[in-house]
């Protein structure tokens, strides 16, 4: 795992997210990578207690990090332009 993207305070990271990016926070994760529609990205707000990390699942492998069923810590998916996703994190292909 590697690309993040930061919000201003430790909690409520998907509706900041959602609301910076013209986003939608998501009822459940995509079933899969390849559900994620063209030019979007899904972003996984992942609840670690003091505070939510904001993880891109830029690929295939770290999509399946983030939507792991065996990882039992609250998480919120939102789904943002994938370009916007790749500058808010400083991705790099």
């Amino acid at each position: 795992m590697g690309y993040y993207i930061q919000t201003e305070g430790t909690h409520n990271k998907a509706a900041a997210i959602a609301r910076r990016y013209n986003g939608e926070v998501l009822s459940r994760p995509p079933i899969s990578y390849q559900a994620i529609p063209e030019g979007k990205a899904v972003i996984a707000v992942v609840d670690n207690g003091p505070f939510e990390a904001a993880g891109f699942c830029f690929n295939e492998s770290e999509f399946k990090v983030f939507t792991n069923p065996n990882d039992r810590r609250p998480v919120q998916y939102v789904l943002i332009d994938r370009l916007a996703a790749e500058v808010a994190s400083g991705f790099t292909a």
